[in-house]
């Protein structure tokens, strides 16, 4: 019966399936139905959602808006006969391109299922963020050409709805390198449609997250964003969503597209994985309410937007509470960045909070850890290449958010975030590092930091991408275009609380090619430090470049 049920039984009549079962005393069998596998990536396995839906916490998205740009779309009771009354994903506007969606025009099993993992309403198959308003662009079928100016005009429609307040993006799809119309295409940043959402997200304060699916025969574009959050998968060991999937397409792949010559990865030594979220064999619903199993990243990138409407609804009520150490910067999509990258698992803890109470030990494919990593040893590389900085875990994010906004130059507690800016004064220069600009912003933390204990902490800012408003509209149409104007290099360090020189830094985070600056270190002795963001190189003609940091270490004992 189970297997039944789970197989393909609409949503009404599994519903009387299982109440009929449990009558007739088969209710033994079925005990474990509602720990189906959406549920599970959900609950304590996954990303424990869950727990933020009950009490005290009571997030469930509610009043949030968050987005979703496909090939096609999901259901909508009213308009599509294959939807009833009462489906359990409730969508609160479709759209093809630019307007308003036809009723059964492009209804779409794959949009459906991406729409379930944010917002299903079904006991059983929850979805993270149940009660958050869901605006749904499809583009339509693509067939061999770029859709890329299609795919933009889509996301901007979706960031626009609700009154231009729409909070994080879900993007599960993208378009293969060998459809980009560019000569010798390369995934640099400049493909039109990743061009697009690191304006989009600029523009319309609205966070992207992208399914990471780069290599031979993926969808890499627009993986090569700067100002989004690309997402790998994972899947089940021992119990956990622990080990990323063997299927997986990582930042630096190893197999070439048969229709191109090399591999589809980013150029030169940006990589592009930022977070890990569930995404194999998980059970999720089609547009008539049916069951289905799927893997895939399209499937992991939801649990990372869904949990966005979560933190975004905590957020607004501490701002409705006027609390303190909450203004409007909780809405900026870099802090949003910076909280959900910070507060990754890496390390399971032991029990004594020394590992940021995090609770489960990610592994790459070859089973090793984020600290057997390059990325733990080499100070210019911020991102595990299948890891990122972690698995999404939304209870931590809540936890890293609800730490509150701080502001430099005062003593900071040892959980936070800020929304702050640097300056330079220089015009942009092609000096080399070591000869440009430098200033900073220190966080100094109150009290002493606990020997042995682990500090992690993650800076993001933005690519400066600006439209070609050809008609002066201020929003894209069709045959415009975008211009990179560059990104600016900040760096963060962990230094003593008296240090002044960079040189006497504990550890830091120096790329010189990403958006993001990540460190994960352990404490060697216990003492006062300080986070300093240092504004190494100025790019844009921005004198102010502003950024999100979060931080997360373990005050002295």
């Amino acid at each position: 019966m189970r297997q039944m049920i789970s197989a393909g039984v609409p949503h009404r009549l599994r519903q009387r399936l299982l109440q009929s079962s449990l009558g007739l005393g088969l209710g033994t069998g079925l005990v474990s139905l509602p720990a189906l596998a959406l549920s599970s990536s959900v609950g304590p396995a996954g990303i424990d959602a869950l727990r933020l839906h009950g009490a005290p916490y009571f997030l469930t998205g509610r009043k949030i808006a968050i987005g979703q740009v496909e090939i096609g779309r999901p259901s909508v009771f009213g308009l599509d006969k294959v939807a009833y009354e009462d489906m359990p994903v409730d969508v609160s506007r479709v759209f093809y391109l630019d307007d308003l969606a036809d009723p059964n025009q492009y209804v779409d099993g794959h949009a459906a299922n991406v729409a379930s993992v944010m917002v299903s309403q079904d006991k059983a198959l929850t979805g993270v963020a149940p009660n958050a308003a869901l605006f749904s662009a499809a583009v339509g079928p693509i067939r061999g050409r770029s859709a890329q100016p299609d795919e933009c005009l889509a996301s901007q429609q979706v960031a626009l709805s609700n009154g231009g307040d729409v909070r994080a993006m879900n993007f599960s799809f993208g378009e293969p390198l060998r459809r980009d119309p560019r000569p010798n295409p390369v995934l640099d940043g400049n493909a039109l449609l990743t061009q697009c959402i690191d304006w989009s997200e600029r523009v319309h304060d609205i966070l992207y997250v992208v399914a990471g699916n780069q290599g031979g025969g993926g969808i890499p574009i627009p993986t090569d964003n700067f100002n989004g959050i690309n997402v790998a998968y994972s899947r089940e060991a021992d119990g956990l969503y622990r080990k990323v999937d063997f299927a997986n397409l990582s930042s630096e792949p190893d197999a070439r597209s048969r229709s191109l010559p090399f591999l589809e990865t980013n150029v030169g030594p940006r990589r592009s994985i930022s977070l890990v979220a569930p995404g194999s064999r998980l059970e999720l619903l089609d547009p008539d309410g049916r069951i289905r199993t799927a893997s895939g990243t399209s499937f992991a990138s939801p649990h990372v937007a869904a949990t966005v409407a979560l933190l975004q609804e905590w957020g607004d009520r501490q701002l409705r509470a006027d609390t303190p150490h909450w203004s409007l910067d909780a809405r900026e999509p870099m802090v949003m960045k910076a909280v959900l990258l910070n507060s990754a698992d890496k390390l399971k803890d032991s029990g004594d909070g020394l590992r940021l109470g995090m609770g489960r030990t990610l592994v790459d494919e070859g089973n090793r850890s984020w600290i057997e990593s390059d990325a733990y040893r080499d100070r210019t590389i911020p991102l595990h290449a299948e890891l990122g900085t972690g698995h999404l875990n939304a209870y931590r994010a809540y936890q890293q958010f609800n730490g509150g906004q701080w502001l430099p130059g005062a003593p900071v507690p040892v959980m936070g975030w800020a929304y702050g800016a640097v300056e330079s004064p220089l015009p942009p220069t092609d000096l080399p590092r070591a000869q440009a600009a430098i200033l900073h912003q220190d966080y100094v933390f109150e009290t002493p930091l606990q020997a042995n204990s682990y500090i992690s902490a993650t800076l993001a800012w933005e690519r400066q991408v600006v439209l070609n408003d050809d008609n002066g509209n201020e929003r894209y149409d069709i045959g415009e275009s975008f211009e990179d104007r560059g990104l600016n290099n900040l760096d963060l360090y962990l230094l003593p609380a008296e240090a002044e020189d960079l040189s006497q830094a504990i550890w830091s985070s120096e790329s010189a090619v990403d958006s993001v600056e990540h460190l994960f270190f352990e404490i060697p002795a216990t003492a006062r430090y300080k986070l300093r963001v240092v504004y190494r190189q100025r790019v844009t003609d921005d004198i102010v470049q502003p950024y999100g940091l979060a931080w997360w270490a373990v005050a002295a004992r």
